[in-house]
């Protein structure tokens, strides 16, 4: 598949390149799995700079006699020479090479032979004036990474000129692939968004299966759903490689809040443990791995946990909690799960709600620009009964004195758009709001649409999603 909206980054490298002439320059790229850092390297590297996979399962031995014979290769050795440690190795690299050299899944070191991570620091110390070499350094393993060069108690600390943090696709970097896809339905690009986000990987997945031109119905049932199916221990494998032999209490916290369970209380309750138990790993999910996030109310103090990698979520609201079906009656739970798939994307299409908002408020066609979007939700009181209100979207200005307020609806059926925002409008009231309110209705179709409302319709989002990107 055509590369996608990386161009920010290959300029980023590319300046790095420039500076390394006179300067040894050292880059970090971080992100989750899947999102695409090997490709990027592959685009940008040419054909005479160094790819070095760090292999995890290989050993130090192993891995050492491998770079050898890339060296031996690139004919930076001769074929006689050996190279016997890690300092050998870097000593020749910074003797010898002129170039870039990519190191993937760097943070692998630290299983196979940490100790290359101080000889490499020493080596940088005492080449920091050499020209003609750049260093590139990858990994997926978000808090890991930032540990090794962000953690003055590490050995690389302050030894990076430049950290980028590779993000997945955006939402119209994701529609270029589906268009790339002959994915030509809106419907089935927001279904498909909804469970693979902007991730590359998973692009590419149905452009191998030749799925082009299926609906996402067609692609979840061949991707999930078929006997050796090709995602089908995509979230496994990529935990496995995350969290080590330490899954169990993980997996168990996903599943519980891919399930609706947002608080503490409410995981500890799924999963029939104390609160004190589970402290340690939710913190884990949230600050080390990045896998969970809080959803804050934006215009009060409250906050709910949600799982921010689309397929795993996927995975652990429909696939993990029902393994032995998922072995023994694929099929079938792949009917059952595709015709949940609309009632699923109506809860998703909040996220994608706010990814529209923020293009349009680049792009300066909103009523003003706003600095903070989100959701918010509340409580008041009927008939002596407490119950709660929820807002899809609140967009605030700067000063916090303008507010856009919206609601998000993903449905076939064409929704009255008068009648949503006189219930918006009931709902601002409950909060409290006392400065400039704006209204916002996101579906499919709408009808009786109020003149004065921002109207993001299938139409108005296609508009967004093939406008030129500034």
């Amino acid at each position: 598949m055509r590369f996608i909206n990386r161009e920010h980054e290959i300029a980023m490298l590319q300046k790095a390149r420039e500076l390394s002439k006179k300067k040894l320059y050292t880059i970090v790229i971080y992100g989750m799995r899947r999102v695409g850092k090997t490709r990027l390297l592959l685009e940008f590297l040419e054909e005479n700079d160094l790819y070095l996979f760090v292999n995890r399962t290989k050993t130090s031995e192993s891995l050492l006699r491998e770079y050898e014979e890339i060296l031996r290769k690139k004919g930076i050795i001769t074929r006689y020479e050996h190279i016997s440690t890690w300092d050998e190795f870097f000593e020749v690299l910074f003797e010898r090479f002129n170039g870039v050299v990519a190191f993937d899944e760097f943070q692998e070191f630290q299983k196979v032979d940490p100790s290359v991570i101080p000889t490499l620091q020493r080596l940088i110390d005492m080449n920091e004036n050499r020209g003609g070499i750049m260093f590139i350094f990858t990994g997926s393993t978000i808090g890991l990474i930032e540990k090794l060069f962000k953690d003055s108690k590490e050995s690389l600390y302050g030894r990076i000129k430049r950290k980028i943090h590779l993000k997945e696709l955006g939402i119209k970097g994701a529609y270029e692939m589906a268009k790339e896809l002959k994915l030509e339905s809106l419907d089935d690009f927001i279904s498909l968004y909804s469970i693979f986000g902007g991730f590359p990987k998973y692009y590419v997945t149905i452009e191998d299966e030749g799925l082009e031109g299926r609906s996402a119905g067609e692609i979840v049932k061949n991707l999930f759903f078929t006997p050796s199916a090709p995602l089908e221990d995509e979230i496994p494998k990529i935990l496995s490689l995350e969290f080590g032999r330490r899954s169990g209490v993980y997996y168990d916290i996903l599943e519980a809040v891919a399930n609706g369970a947002t608080s503490i209380s409410k995981i500890a309750g799924y999963m029939n443990r104390e609160e004190t138990s589970l402290t340690r790993q939710l913190k884990e999910l949230i600050e080390y791995f990045k896998l969970l996030s809080y959803d804050r109310a934006v215009l009060g103090k409250e906050r709910v946990l949600y799982i921010n990698h689309p397929l795993i979520n996927f995975w652990f609201r429909f696939i993990h909690p029902r393994l032995s079906e998922y072995e023994a009656m694929r099929e079938d739970l792949g009917e059952e799960v595709i015709s949940m798939l609309p009632e699923y994307v109506g809860r998703r299409f909040d996220f994608i709600c706010r990814e529209l908002l923020w293009i349009l408020n680049r792009e300066n066609k909103l009523p003003f620009k706003f600095t903070e979007v989100g959701r918010h939700w509340g409580y008041y009181r009927e008939e002596g009964k407490r119950k709660v209100y929820e807002i899809d979207i609140v967009a605030l200005s700067r000063d916090r004195k303008k507010a856009i307020f919206g609601e998000c609806k993903w449905k076939k059926k064409a929704i009255n758009g008068e009648k949503l925002v006189e219930e918006l409008k009931k709902k601002v009231k409950l909060t409290g709001w006392k400065g400039e309110a704006y209204y916002l209705i996101s579906a499919k179709k709408i009808k009786n649409a109020p003149e004065d409302a921002v109207i993001l319709d299938e139409k108005a989002i296609l508009k967004v999603l093939n406008s030129p990107s500034p």
